[in-house]
């Protein structure tokens, strides 16, 4: 990951104090992820547009992804955290890297998409 990546969510600002603050961790993964993705849909539907709101909304991603990464409970589990820190991975090389993975933006929502959907199937 290069140093700009990591200057993305360094900042030490936090943007979801409530989840920050542990209601985060009362959530399931897949809602989780879910949350992640319709940052990640914002990031995507500004980054050409309005690059300073899709900043903003890969931001409180990374945040998102960094809270799910600290868990507790997905400390059980290495796939499940690899997953994760994986997909972290992959949105930033895709939307400030060199997008050596060759993702794509509707792949990255269709990934996401399916953690939404199976939240709300879980309701």
């Amino acid at each position: 990951m290069s140093d700009a990546a990591d200057g993305l969510h360094s900042s030490g600002r936090v943007r979801h104090r409530g989840l920050a603050a542990g209601r985060w961790w009362e959530l399931t993964v897949c809602e989780q992820m879910g949350h992640v993705g319709s940052e990640v849909g914002r990031a995507l539907d500004w980054w050409e547009r309005n690059p300073k709101i899709a900043q903003g909304a890969l931001e409180r991603a990374l945040e998102l992804l960094d809270l799910t990464l600290d868990d507790p409970r997905h400390r059980r589990s290495v796939a499940r955290l690899r997953e994760i820190a994986r997909a972290r991975e992959v949105l930033l090389d895709f939307l400030v890297g060199e997008n050596e993975y060759g993702s794509t933006g509707p792949g990255l929502r269709r990934y996401f998409d399916v953690f939404a959907r199976a939240a709300a199937r879980g309701k």
